[in-house]
């Protein structure tokens, strides 16, 4: 049986901005079974990363490939509605008086308001079954200014599932919400990842206890480099975290959610 065309592939991708190397080397293939965790600190090139994968952003050297089309080679306006992307702050872009219901609709054609385009009833009936996906079904004629934080970033996540994406990129969607958003977005993305006809994920973050547990692969990055990839058991460990945060740390899993905290009693890189 041949082997299904990777969902992302990178080679040797550098982003060079203002003289500096945002991201510098980076190898990176995502298979289409596989849920990937980017983690690293603030500032070590995750949201690049993702918005080169994405289509906005093209790479200053390297190779891209997003299923199975070459950055530079194709046309990214079609490429952009097969790949599900949003970032915690695209809320802020739509409209607040649109229907829940229209900001998943307007998906279909990568628009932010619904009277851009023709709509026909099976695609509101597709964005209800989309919220239905996520546990929002319910709030489809609500308006989208009145849901809280947590509530807008599970509509966003049934915006990506629209289109039937083949690769799904999300940007801290867990940014700003308070526990309850945070752990009810963490299961639906649980749920999604855990499903086998859900393309392939890859979820930005620089928190662990934010990663589903059935997230299959992380990669680690520091100062735009890979520091660590490949399946999320062996890149999970406390050497390997404490070296991507430059902190010495601590590192549990308990029913198959990471927890990790500081050990300030002692300087990153000290002798034990």
């Amino acid at each position: 049986m041949p082997m299904k065309q990777p969902a992302i592939e990178m080679i040797r991708v550098t982003r060079i901005e203002d003289g500096r190397a945002i991201l510098a080397d980076i190898d990176w293939t995502v298979a289409p079974d596989e849920r990937w965790i980017v983690l690293g600190r603030n500032g070590s090139g995750k949201s690049t990363l993702l918005r080169i994968a994405s289509l906005y952003l093209h790479p200053s050297s390297g190779t891209v490939r997003v299923l199975g089309e070459e950055l530079g080679r194709t046309d990214v306006r079609q490429l952009r509605r097969r790949v599900g992307y949003s970032a915690a702050a695209f809320a802020d872009l739509l409209r607040p008086a649109l229907s829940v219901r229209d900001v998943v609709m307007t998906a279909k054609f990568a628009a932010l308001e619904p009277w851009w385009h023709v709509y026909e009833d099976v695609d509101r009936d597709r964005a209800v079954e989309m919220l239905g996906r996520v546990g929002c079904a319910a709030l489809a004629e609500h308006l989208f200014a009145t849901l809280s934080s947590g509530e807008r970033q599970r509509v966003l996540l049934a915006r990506t599932l629209f289109t039937e994406p083949g690769v799904i990129l999300l940007d801290e969607p867990t940014a700003a919400l308070d526990l309850a958003g945070r752990e009810q977005l963490v299961a639906n993305l649980d749920a999604l990842a855990a499903d086998p006809t859900t393309p392939p994920i890859v979820l930005v973050t620089h928190h662990v206890e934010e990663i589903p547990p059935s997230f299959t692969h992380a990669l680690l990055l520091r100062d735009g480099r890979t520091l660590a990839k490949g399946p999320i058991d062996d890149c999970m460990n406390v050497e390997t975290l404490s070296a991507c945060f430059e902190l010495p740390l601590e590192l549990e899993r308990r029913d198959g959610r990471w927890l990790a905290w500081a050990r300030p009693e002692r300087p990153f890189g000290a002798g034990s």
